[in-house]
Order: C-alpha cells, then sequence, then structure tokens
C-alpha cells in the first residue's frame, strides 16, 4: 500500500491509538506492523475476529493481557537445557493463569475466536507448583522442598541461640559499657555490636566493619562466631536448593515448552483481537461489507479523529452508476475531511477493522490508494505548490487502475484558472476512462459543467447556510456547490454597486450556470422537506395502525371474555335447574307426591327460567338514523355512523366553511364530509352506558364492588397440582382483573421449581397481564410471582 497515502490520510494515528489499546509488549508491536490488507479473504477474516472480539467485550469486558511478557528467550534456555530463574517461572506462570481464566471467563460461542481459546492449555499440574514454590521473584516458598524447609529452620534456630548471646552481652556490665549504641547489627551477614574505638581490646571478636569516623567498631564477639559460621553454611545450602528447586520447575517447564509457547502466541493474538474490538467499542464502529467491485456506500460515516461531539456524519456513495465524483463548495466546508473519511474509513476496512458508520456500509476492496491533499509546497526541492502536486499527479497517472482509489484536493488549483480548470478535467477524464474510482474536489466551474454532461461522473457538494456564514458539513450528492461569494459579500456588508458592477463583468454563460445551480439547489432543499413530510406521515401512519390493531385486540379480548362469562351462567342456570329437579325428584319418591304437587313444583321452574330469561334478555336500543347535507345539523358530541368504513364514531369538532367535520373512530381522529356521515340520534355508546352504570347502586355496579372487596392480592397456591393450581389461578386472575386490582402476588413456593415453571408458562398466555416476574429480597423471593395487569 502506498506509504504517503497512510500518512497523508492520518492511518499512522489509528495504529497508534490500537498499540495503546492493546495490554502486552508482543500485541503493541504486532499491532505497530498492522498491514492494510489487499486480499478480501484475508480482510474478511480479520474483520470478523475484530467484530467477534467486540461481541465478547460487551458480553464480559476485555481481559488484562499486561501480564503476557515475552518468554522467546526462555523458552530457548529451556530447549538447552539450562535452567530459569524465579522471574522466568512466573512469567510462564503468568501466561498459563491467563490462559485458564480466559478459557473460565467466556461462555462457548460458535465465533472465529472460539477455536483458539479452545487451543489453550492452562497445564494446571506445572502452573500450580509454580505457584506453590515461589511466592515473589525474590523469595522461594518453604514449602518448595522438605530439605529447604530443615535448612530455614535450622538458620531460625541459629539466629534465635545467637540473638539470646548478643542480648546476654547487651546486658552485661562489662560490655554494656563498651557499646556505641545498646543494639544488634549486621555486617556482611554476620551478627555485630557497636563497640567504641578505645574499648575494642575489652570486647574480644572479629571486627567486621567501622563507621565513616573510626569512632566505632562494629565487632562480631567471639562467642557468636561459630553460630554466625553455621548460619553462613546453612545459607550457602539454602541457595543450592533454591537452585535444586529450580531446576526442577525448568525440568517440568521444558517438557510442557510447546504448549506454553502455542498458549503464548494464542494470548498475543487474542490481545490483537480485542484490542480491535475495544477500539470499535470506543469509536462506535461496526462491521463493513467488503467487495471487489470498487462500490463504495458509506452511510453516516464519522471520520474517526474529529470529536465525536463535534464531527458530522456524511452519507457518500460511488462506484455503482459512476466512479469519478467531483466535490464543491465553499472553504472549510467539509470537502477535504468528506475525502479522508472515505479514504481512512477504505483502510481501516482493509486492515481488519470496524469503520465509524452505520453497520453494512460498503467498503470497496483497493489493490492502491492514493491521496493528492494538503499543501504539498516543498522547500527543499524548490517546487511551487502547484509543482509539488504536478509531480505526485503525474506519480499518480503513471500507476494507478481499475483497482485503485485515487483522492484529489483541489485538483489543478495554484495555478492560472482556466489553464488549471482544463488540466483538472484532462486528467480527471483520463481517470474517468481507465476506470479508476477518482474523487476530487474543486471550486472549478468548468468542473461541475463536465460533471453534469458526461455519463459515469457525478457532481456533489458541501452544503452551507449563507444566512449564518458558516458550513453544515453535510454532503449532498448530485447537486454542484455554489461559490457564494456574492451571497457572502453581501451579507458582510460589501456596497451594493460594487456587486452589481461585478455580476456585470461576469459572463453571461457564468450567471446562466449559476442560477441553474441555484434552481438545483432550491430543487434539492424542496425534495428533501417533502421526503422528511413523507416520512412524518408514514411514522403517523404506522403510530395510528398499531393503536387500531391495539384496539381490535383489546374487543377480541373482550368478546372472548363475555363469551367465557355467559357460558359460565348458561352452565349455573343448568346446573341450578338439574339440582332443583333432582331435589324435587328424591321429595316424590319419599313422599309420594302428588300430580297436582308436581305440577306446582314444574311451574316453580318455568318461572324461574322465564326470570332467567327476562334478566339476560337485551332489548336492542332503537336509533332513529338520518343523513343531512346541512352543517347546522351536526353538533359536537354527537355520534355518526362512517358510511364509508360503516363504523361509529362521535364528532369532536365542526368545520362550518368546509362542510367537515372531526369523527373520533375509537382512538384514530380523522377529519371527513358531512356526506360520507349518517347521524344517530339516540344512540348510546356503550363504553359510556358501562360508565353510567358504575355509578349507579343497582346490579352490575354491587356484583364489581363485592367482588372488588373481596378478591385480595394473594393467592396461596401451596400444595396444589399444577393442573389444580392452574384451575384456581385462572378464575382469581380474572375476577382480580374486572375488579380493578393493579397487582397481585401469587404464592406457589420454591420446592423443585415444577408448580412455579407451570405458572409461568401460563402466564405468558393471558392477554390481559402487561408484565411478570419473581419477587424480590423482601417480597417472598423466588417463591412468589408477581403479576402487573394492562
Amino acid at each position: 500500500m502506498n506509504k504517503k497515502a497512510l500518512y497523508t490520510l492520518e492511518f499512522n494515528k489509528i495504529q497508534e491509538r490500537l498499540v495503546s489499546l492493546a495490554s502486552s509488549n508482543g500485541g503493541k508491536a504486532i499491532l505497530s506492523k498492522l498491514k492494510v490488507e489487499t486480499d478480501i479473504n484475508i480482510i474478511n477474516n480479520n474483520l470478523e475476529e475484530t467484530n467477534d472480539a467486540l461481541s465478547r467485550i460487551y458480553q464480559k469486558g476485555c481481559p488484562d493481557f499486561s501480564k503476557v511478557r515475552s518468554i522467546k528467550d526462555s523458552l530457548m534456555r529451556l530447549k538447552m537445557g539450562s535452567s530459569l530463574n524465579a522471574r522466568e517461572l512466573l512469567n510462564i506462570s503468568d501466561i498459563l493463569s491467563l490462559a485458564k481464566h480466559i478459557k473460565d471467563f467466556y461462555e462457548y460461542r460458535d465465533d472465529s475466536l472460539q477455536p483458539r481459546i479452545d487451543s489453550l492449555d492452562p497445564v494446571t499440574s506445572l502452573n500450580n507448583q509454580i505457584k506453590r514454590c515461589i511466592i515473589a521473584e525474590d523469595e522461594i516458598a518453604d514449602e518448595a522442598s522438605a530439605t529447604l524447609s530443615d535448612i530455614r529452620r535450622s538458620k531460625s534456630l541459629s539466629a534465635d541461640k545467637i540473638h539470646q548471646e548478643l542480648n546476654r552481652l547487651l546486658n552485661s556490665t562489662s560490655v554494656r559499657n563498651c557499646l556505641q549504641d545498646y543494639v544488634i547489627t549486621s555486617r556482611n551477614g554476620r551478627y555485630c555490636l557497636p563497640v567504641k574505638a578505645e574499648y575494642k581490646s575489652q570486647v574480644p571478636g572479629m571486627v567486621h566493619d567501622q563507621s565513616s569516623t573510626g569512632s566505632t567498631l562494629f565487632i562480631e564477639p567471639a562467642s557468636v562466631v561459630k553460630l554466625n559460621n553455621e548460619i553462613r553454611e546453612l545459607e550457602l545450602k539454602e541457595e543450592a536448593e533454591i537452585e535444586v528447586i529450580l531446576a526442577k520447575l525448568s525440568e517440568n517447564a521444558a517438557q510442557f515448552q510447546d504448549a506454553i509457547h502455542s498458549d503464548y502466541e494464542i494470548l498475543v493474538s487474542l490481545d490483537v483481537c480485542f484490542a480491535k474490538g475495544n477500539l470499535s467499542r470506543k469509536m462506535n464502529a461496526a462491521k463493513p461489507k467488503m467487495n471487489t467491485n470498487g462500490i463504495i456506500n458509506i452511510k453516516k460515516g464519522r471520520h474517526p479523529l474529529i470529536d465525536p461531539e463535534k464531527v458530522v456524519p456524511i452519507d457518500i456513495y460511488l462506484g455503482k452508476d459512476f466512479k469519478l465524483l467531483i466535490i464543491t463548495g465553499p472553504n472549510t466546508g467539509g470537502k477535504t475531511v468528506s475525502l479522508k473519511t472515505v479514504g481512512l474509513l477504505t483502510l481501516m476496512a482493509q486492515a481488519g477493522l470496524n469503520i465509524p458508520a452505520l453497520e453494512n456500509s460498503d467498503i470497496a476492496v483497493f489493490n492502491k490508494i492514493f491521496a493528492d491533499i494538503g499543501d504539498e509546497q516543498s522547500i527543499e526541492q524548490s517546487l511551487s505548490t502547484f509543482s509539488s502536486h504536478m509531480t505526485n499527479q503525474v506519480s499518480i497517472l503513471r500507476n494507478a487502475d481499475r483497482n485503485s482509489l485515487v483522492l484529489f484536493d483541489e485538483i489543478g488549483a495554484g495555478t492560472d484558472p482556466t489553464e488549471g480548470a482544463a488540466l483538472a478535467t484532462s486528467i480527471l477524464n483520463h481517470l474517468k476512462n481507465n476506470g479508476v474510482t477518482t474523487m476530487a474536489t474543486t471550486h472549478y466551474s468548468e468542473l461541475k459543467m463536465y460533471a453534469l454532461t458526461t455519463k459515469g461522473v457525478e457532481n456533489a457538494s458541501c452544503e452551507f447556510d449563507v444566512e449564518t456564514l458558516s458550513p453544515t458539513y453535510k454532503l449532498l450528492i448530485g447537486v454542484p456547490g455554489k461559490s457564494n461569494a456574492f451571497a457572502i459579500s453581501k451579507k458582510l456588508g460589501l456596497p451594493e454597486f460594487i456587486l452589481k458592477d461585478a455580476t456585470k463583468r461576469l459572463e453571461e454563460d457564468d450567471i446562466k450556470f449559476e442560477d441553474l445551480v441555484t434552481d438545483l439547489e432550491n430543487t434539492r432543499a424542496r425534495l428533501e422537506k417533502e421526503k422528511e413530510e413523507i416520512a412524518s406521515y408514514k411514522k403517523e401512519i404506522e403510530s395510528l395502525k398499531e393503536k387500531l390493531q391495539s384496539k381490535n385486540e383489546r374487543i377480541d379480548q373482550s368478546k372472548d371474555k363475555i363469551l367465557r362469562r355467559a357460558n359460565e351462567q348458561a352452565a349455573a342456570i343448568l346446573q341450578e335447574a338439574k339440582d332443583y329437579a333432582d331435589e324435587t325428584i328424591k321429595v316424590m319418591n319419599k313422599t309420594g307426591m302428588s300430580v297436582k304437587e308436581l305440577e306446582k313444583r314444574r311451574s316453580d321452574v318455568r318461572n324461574k327460567i322465564n326470570k332467567r330469561n327476562e334478566k339476560l334478555k337485551v332489548e336492542p336500543a332503537k336509533i332513529s338514523k338520518h343523513t343531512s347535507s346541512n352543517i347546522e345539523d351536526f353538533k359536537k358530541g354527537m355520534y355518526v355512523r362512517v358510511l364509508t368504513m360503516n363504523v361509529i364514531g362521535r364528532i369532536t369538532d365542526v368545520y362550518p366553511s368546509k362542510k367537515q367535520v372531526n369523527v373520533l373512530i375509537g382512538s384514530l381522529s380523522t377529519k371527513m364530509p358531512i356526506k360520507n356521515l349518517e347521524i344517530l340520534e339516540n344512540y348510546k355508546d356503550p363504553e359510556d352506558a358501562k360508565a353510567n352504570s358504575s355509578k349507579s347502586s343497582t346490579g352490575t355496579s354491587k356484583i364489581k364492588v363485592g367482588k372488588a372487596a373481596n378478591i385480595k392480592p394473594e393467592i396461596n397456591l401451596l400444595g396444589y397440582t399444577v393442573d389444580e393450581a392452574i384451575s384456581i389461578l385462572d378464575k382469581y386472575l380474572d375476577d382480580a382483573y374486572i375488579a380493578k386490582i393493579p397487582q397481585v402476588r401469587i404464592v406457589h413456593g420454591k420446592g423443585t421449581g415444577a408448580l412455579r415453571n407451570g405458572i409461568t408458562s401460563y402466564l405468558r398466555g393471558v392477554s390481559y397481564i402487561a408484565s411478570f416476574r419473581l419477587g424480590n429480597i423482601g417480597e417472598g423471593d423466588a417463591g412468589v410471582t408477581i403479576v402487573d395487569f394492562k
């Protein structure tokens, strides 16, 4: 890949961010040499790994790979049969511990990282040995070997004896007066007493050191020399035993050197993947779709190096209907950022990184990317800006092909505008004819006209707000940009006569072209506004559709309830009749009832049934209806039938001038001409009747009050089988819902969980339940379920 383009598009800055997110030195080294691949299969594999790492980060976080230190030299020494020191063995232990942590930490997932995780071998036996024997880099555990434990015990006993002897000397009058300080000190690993120089002869022993002034001598009393010698011998034995322990551990490690090396390589590669995933998380990036067809379609792409709070997402596409895109607009309007965004996101994707854009944005794979962006003036080579740009462009023309992406910033600038425009047009036309995917920014009107009149070339512009004299950074494909020089100058206060004089000096073709651009801009703005209105209407229609669907569902639920209640009442009537008949037969058999008495009983049964039928009988309301063409006949609150839909609604507003009224049908409110309506004069809304009925003190209201008073907010189902519990619960929930209890508590206990699971399955199918959950601590925990009604 072109190194100059990598630097110009600032890929190195993305690389620096990536390196900082890696924890291990090995991972940092790999990422510092990250390649921009050109093989689509390799790119897709790398992107999949990045995306899978991102998914695992969201799932459980990112592991810490900081303890994965290089063990290359250590493994080489193991191969040669050498022993490792404590630090090297601890490095191996850290690698094995992390391998075990990752295997245990992440659940199994069928993704690109799982085979590596499965391949990790924690070598638990070796790791446990190292941890048992080595406490720290400079500390070996007493339990590392029985010999080491004995040696240290002996050392401790000898040290105790020395301290006892030295304490005795400290407390003796003959020695105490000779001491500079009443302390026991150590010199060269030997226990000593600080003796005044003038009393040297009174404390027999070996002099090991003296103070800087020479006034104090550090003497090892003769009585402890032997004990100190014993300690020194024990220390040598301790060092030798530690060497034996390390050699033994190294020998064991050598048996697993292949597994250790494999673990190291896998952990470093995982560190690389998780660093890429972490970068995706920080940039809110998504996986792009790669192709080899030269198609770019970036949706809401953001330049990753611009402050996320300030960056303006852009939609940019090319490569399908056109391969050459010419971007125009004022300076600081975002043209260069658009170029760099396309170039940098393409490089990131080809390097296996997710891009800061919407998911499934299309990115093409290019073998070469060229960028001629920024001030190319070279003082060292005595080249002007134009010469330096032209040198770069000549190189691009020589090397670019159908598999290249070329980015030009202000092509043809830095020289005479007429010649510059002609050169720029020729260069771009050559690249177009050779099928090279190209983007260029310019101020030249000639290039705008070239894009308008040439097939396979498209204009784009960076929007500019003349009112605020500031760019919006919004990229508009299909519309050439205006220079806005006259508008900006007028806004800044340039006299009108100068502007008029300047306008006269413009050629007629230039004026016509600017007028054409203005018309295009106005048309685009109008279409954008209409598009937004259509989107708003669609959203409103969807909302109304959802409300209507919801209402239909509620109607279906109410219908089911009414039928169920009717069936229950019918069953109750039949049961009552059956019981009465059975009782009558029993009495007749016992008493020998006469025919007259039997006829009386039958008459009683018939009267009861007639009374029941009277209660169940519903007389349809007599509704007078008529159509009218007089708007004055239509009043607020009046019920009407919508003839075109055969539904009933209520008038909420009247518009006499338009001969229209606003009709509320359920939760849907709409304007309608009165010719489509039929007035229902004495119609009563069932919902209103229901409300009025609830206010009265008769019939249903008493039943509901009774239910509300009798239904408790808790039901205890402990001891019931699942089938018994469901049967009881079904009626309880119906009664609680009718009584308008907002929340109930079902006690089922924990037990084996069978009753709880059965109740949970049943609750999922109850339509009038808004939600349910297990109880929290203090509510009964998993032994209860809390139900909320709609």
